[in-house]
C-alpha cells in the first residue's frame, strides 16, 4: 500500500503541495474546487439539408482529442461511509486548430460543421469510503454550446452562429484517492451522450441536425476547503525530498488591454487598426511536480488559455501582450503546457536550498550539479531567463522587453516546444545546452519530425558575480536553427522576374535553411530594492523567423524599483525602453508589401520601432496582484506614417 500510495501522483500525472503523509490521510469531505484533463473520443452524426435542388450531406464521423477543465462540488461521507455528492464541470478542447470540430457535412451547394466550444455536466455522486480510497459513480445532465457555421461554394461567405445549445446526460464511474487532508486524486470514465438538435441557418434555406455520444477518460486533482493542515507535515515540506513526495502552485491571469486611435497613412494587413481597439487575455494554470526516484522528477502543467491580442496578435514587432499568443480563443482552450522529466546528478560538495516555485520542487541540492531534462516546456524557461523581465504574468508585458526580442527561440503559437537540455551548474557559474523541435513552416503548431537534420540548438553560459557586495548576472547565449522559411532576396529576386505577389513568391522559395543569432542578457542589483537590466539580441535577418516574431536586432534596457522607501515592499514599478531593428532583407520585404509573423502593413517607410514601457505592480494580498501599465509604441512595425500608438493595460493576477 506505500508503494502504491507513493505512485499515485506520478501515475496521474498530478503532483506538488504538499509531501505525502506516512500514514493514510482520511477523506476529507466538504465543498471542493479542482481541474481535470484527459483524452475523450466517440461519433458523431449530422445531417446538412440543402432544400434548393434538394441537396442534402449526411453521414458519421469520428471524434478524438485532448481536453482539460475544471470542476465544483460538495460531498459529505456519512457513518456509515456512504458518500454522496453532487458536481458540476465544463470541459474544452486542446489549442490546436482542427480540435474543436466535431462534426461536418457538405451538399453540392456548401459544407457546414460544429464546432465544441463547451461541454458541462451537473452530476450527482454516490460512492462508498474505503479510507483512502472512494469508488463512486455519478450521473445527472450534459450541456454542450457549438458554434455552428455554413460556407457558401459559390460565394465563399460563412454563416457562423456561435452558442448553440444541445443537451442530453453523462453517467460514468471513477475512484478518489486523499493524497492528504486537502488534496484529493481522482481517476475517471464518463459517458455523455448529446440529442439531435436541429439549426436553421440565416443566410439560406439550409439546416444542420447532429448528435453525440462521446466517451472521456480524465485524471483530477481537487482541493477540499475547510480541511486543517497536518502541521508536521507543513514543516517537513520544503526538506522532505523523498520518493512520491510532491508540490503543487496555481496561477490566475486576466489582462485588459486597449489604446486609442491614432494617427496613420493608412491601416495594412497585420496593422493595429488605427481606430482604436481593446482586447483581454486570461490563462489560468497549475504547475505539478513529483519526486519519483533520486534526484528524478515529474512536471506537468496543464493551462487554460483564452482571449485575443490586439489585431489577432500583429501590427507591432515588440508586440505590447506576453499572454497574447499567436491564436485567438473566444472560449477557453486546453494546453499541455509543460510535461517533462528532470533528472538531476549531484557532484558534491557544499549545497544549496531552492524554494518550491513554479517548475521547481523545494529541497536541497549541491551546488555543483548535472540536470538533465526531456519533454514539452519554452526554451524560454532555461534560456535567456532574467529576475527583472522575465514574466508577462507579474512584470513587464512587451514582448521586447521580457525576452531577446532578436531570440528567434523554437516555439509553436502559444509559446512551447519538445526538446532535450543539459546544463551544469558550479557557485559562479552555469553552462546550458539545448535541442529543440521547431515548425514544419513558420508560425506553425505542427512539429518538424526530421529530428537533428531540422530543429533549434542553442547554448549559453551564465556568470555571477558581486559588485559592491550586490549580486549580478551577465548570460551571453548563441542559437542556431535549420527550418523549413523563405529567404528573402530570393522571394524579392522571384517577384520581380516573374510578377508574383511577395507573399506567394515567399512560399516558392522556401526550403530548410539555417538562422543564427545570440543575445547578451545582463542583470544588477543596485540596492536591495533596486535592481536594473538590460539586454542585446541580433540574428542574421536574411530569412521568415519561425516561432517569436519579426526583428532582426534589438536593445532592451530597465529599472525595477521595490516599494521599500514608501512603505510597500511588494508592490514593485518598472520602467523600460526597447529599440527594434528589422535586417535590410526583412525591411526591404516588407516595403513590397509582405507578412511576417506579426508585422505587414502592405507597404513600409522604416524607422526603428521604439517601446517605452512602465508599470506599477500592486501586492494586495500574498495571492493576488494588480498592475497597471502604460506602453508607447514609437514607428510601429517599423512604420514611420504610423503612430505613435499609447497602450494602456490592468492586469489581475493570482497565485498559490
Amino acid at each position: 500500500m506505500t508503494l502504491i500510495r507513493r505512485l499515485l501522483p506520478s501515475l496521474l500525472l498530478l503532483v506538488p503541495g504538499t509531501a505525502l503523509a506516512a500514514d493514510p490521510a482520511p477523506m476529507p469531505d466538504g465543498a471542493y474546487v479542482g481541474f481535470h484533463a484527459g483524452y475523450l473520443f466517440g461519433t458523431a452524426t449530422a445531417t446538412l439539408a440543402d432544400p434548393i435542388g434538394g441537396s442534402t450531406g449526411s453521414g458519421t464521423n469520428a471524434i478524438g482529442t485532448l481536453f482539460g477543465g475544471v470542476q465544483a462540488g460538495y460531498e459529505h461521507i456519512f457513518p456509515s461511509r456512504l458518500m454522496l455528492g453532487i458536481e458540476a464541470d465544463v470541459s474544452f478542447t486542446d489549442f490546436l486548430e482542427l480540435t474543436p470540430v466535431f462534426s461536418q457535412q457538405s451538399s453540392m451547394n456548401g459544407s457546414a460543421n460544429e464546432q465544441l466550444e463547451y461541454l458541462a455536466t451537473v452530476r450527482g455522486r454516490l460512492g462508498y469510503n474505503m479510507g483512502t480510497w472512494t469508488p463512486f459513480v455519478s450521473g445527472g445532465l450534459a450541456l454542450a454550446a457549438m458554434r455552428t457555421s455554413l460556407i457558401d461554394n459559390t460565394t465563399g461567405n460563412e454563416d457562423a452562429t456561435p452558442n448553440n445549445l444541445h443537451l442530453g446526460f453523462a453517467f460514468g464511474a471513477g475512484i478518489d484517492y486523499a493524497l492528504d487532508r486537502r488534496w484529493t486524486a481522482r481517476l475517471e470514465y464518463l459517458y455523455t451522450h448529446l440529442g439531435l438538435t436541429g439549426f436553421s441557418f440565416a443566410s439560406a434555406p439550409a439546416s444542420y441536425n447532429s448528435e453525440y455520444d462521446i466517451q472521456r477518460f480524465r485524471v483530477g486533482l481537487n482541493y477540499h476547503f475547510g480541511v486543517a493542515e497536518d502541521d508536521k507535515k507543513s514543516e517537513e515540506r520544503a526538506d522532505n525530498r523523498g520518493p512520491g513526495t510532491w508540490e503543487i502552485h496555481g496561477q490566475s491571469t486576466f489582462i485588459y488591454q486597449g489604446y486609442p486611435a491614432f494617427a496613420a497613412a493608412y491601416d495594412g494587413p497585420q496593422s493595429l487598426p488605427s481606430i482604436g481597439q481593446a482586447r483581454e487575455t486570461w490563462t489560468g494554470s497549475v504547475f505539478l511536480g513529483v519526486r519519483l526516484w533520486q534526484g528524478g522528477e515529474l512536471y506537468y502543467n496543464p493551462e487554460l488559455l483564452q482571449g485575443f491580442g490586439l489585431a489577432d496578435t500583429t501590427g507591432a514587432a515588440g508586440f505590447p501582450n506576453g499572454e497574447a499568443q499567436k491564436s485567438n480563443f473566444p472560449f477557453p482552450r486546453y494546453s499541455t503546457s509543460r510535461l517533462f522529466l528532470r533528472q538531476t546528478f549531484g557532484l558534491g560538495g557544499p549545497t544549496e536550498k531552492l524554494d518550491s516555485d513554479y517548475g521547481q520542487l523545494a529541497g536541497t541540492y549541491d551546488v555543483s550539479r548535472l540536470t538533465f531534462q526531456v519533454g514539452r516546456f519554452s526554451v524560454h524557461d532555461l534560456f535567456d531567463t532574467n529576475d527583472y523581465a522575465q514574466d508577462p504574468r507579474t512584470d513587464f508585458l512587451n514582448w521586447s522587453i521580457w525576452a531577446s526580442g532578436a531570440f528567434d527561440y523554437a516555439a509553436d503559437k502559444i509559446g512551447l516546444t519538445y526538446g532535450i537540455t543539459a546544463e551544469w551548474n558550479e557557485a559562479n557559474w552555469a553552462a546550458r545546452a539545448g535541442y529543440f523541435l521547431v515548425g514544419n513552416q513558420p508560425n506553425s503548431n505542427v512539429f518538424d519530425m526530421s529530428l537533428f537534420s531540422t530543429g533549434s540548438y542553442n547554448a549559453e553560459l551564465e556568470l555571477r558575480y558581486q559588485l559592491n557586495k550586490h549580486a549580478g548576472v551577465a548570460k551571453f547565449g548563441g542559437w542556431m536553427h535549420e527550418t523549413f522559411t523563405g529567404n528573402f532576396n530570393d522571394a524579392l529576386n522571384l517577384m520581380n522576374a516573374t510578377g508574383l505577389d511577395i507573399n506567394t513568391a515567399i512560399t516558392q522559395v522556401q526550403h530548410n535553411q539555417p538562422m543564427f543569432g545570440y543575445y547578451i542578457n545582463l542583470q544588477q542589483e543596485i540596492a536591495d530594492d533596486l535592481g536594473v537590466f538590460a539586454r542585446w539580441s541580433w540574428n542574421d535577418g536574411q530569412s521568415q523567423y519561425s516561432a517569436f516574431t519579426d526583428i532582426s536586432s534589438s536593445l532592451a534596457a530597465g529599472v525595477s524599483i521595490r516599494g521599500t522607501r514608501w512603505n510597500r515592499p511588494d508592490d514593485t514599478v518598472g520602467i523600460a525602453g526597447a529599440m527594434n531593428f528589422a535586417s535590410s532583407p526583412l525591411s526591404s520585404y516588407l516595403s513590397q508589401g509582405g507578412l511576417g509573423i506579426l508585422v505587414g502593413d502592405g507597404a513600409l517607410t522604416y524607422l526603428p520601432e521604439q517601446v517605452v514601457e512602465t508599470y506599477y505592480s500592486w501586492k494586495v494580498t500574498k495571492a493576488m496582484t494588480v498592475t497597471a501599465d502604460y506602453q508607447l509604441l514609437l514607428n510601429p512595425a517599423y512604420n514611420q506614417v504610423r503612430g505613435p500608438v499609447n497602450v494602456f493595460s490592468g492586469r489581475l493576477h493570482l497565485s498559490f
